[in-house]
């Protein structure tokens, strides 16, 4: 007959005390006041950088909206250009040159542009087309047959890659205008 199995006597066990007041008895709520506002300072940050990003983006700090749209016009009012000053990485825009009146020469107009823009501001292609194009010292000059009224040139421009990039524009004769394109990636 087997013998019967000593068993010791149990110690009553005692919950242990904890001085973080619980909810049903199950779950301990403990507050950090110090940290919890730190929190809120730092969430708070973060939001107006959102905030702040997405307004300046509306704007067109990072290309396509009012301030990344440019316009300017040489002193002597041989070239009125509209560009972006701000333009993204493959993505295309148009630079229009209006020329005045004071532009033609002989009955045509002579435009030098800067290699940039063909090079790094990716030159797509040009309206109305010139009837001469020729390389000239870090540049190409473009002839247009020039008309009674002010001529209009469109570039389509389709940047390569990002960065600062200069651009120099000039008509034969006439003022220099020099400016920088800002593409973003």
């Amino acid at each position: 007959m087997p013998s019967p199995i000593q068993t010791e006597p149990i110690e009553e066990t005692k919950p242990i005390g904890d001085s973080v007041p619980k909810i049903n008895n199950e779950l301990a709520v403990g507050s950090d006041l110090e940290f919890q506002r730190r929190w809120w300072r730092w969430e708070n940050r973060i939001w107006i950088l959102f905030a702040a990003i997405v307004v300046a983006d509306l704007l067109g700090c990072f290309g396509r909206g009012p301030l990344a749209k440019a316009h300017a016009r040489t002193n002597d009012g041989t070239m009125d250009i509209s560009y972006e000053r701000i333009g993204r990485f493959g993505t295309p825009s148009i630079l229009t040159i209006k020329f005045g009146p004071n532009a033609r020469r002989d009955g045509v107009v002579r435009l030098w542009v800067s290699d940039s823009m063909v090079q790094e501001l990716g030159n797509q292609r040009i309206v109305p087309q010139p009837d001469v194009s020729t390389l000239d010292g870090h540049g190409i000059r473009y002839t247009f047959e020039s008309k009674p009224h002010p001529d209009t040139v469109q570039f389509a421009l389709q940047p390569s890659a990002a960065g600062i990039y200069p651009l120099t524009l000039r008509v034969e004769g006439a003022e220099e205008f020099d400016t920088k394109i800002y593409v973003m990636p």
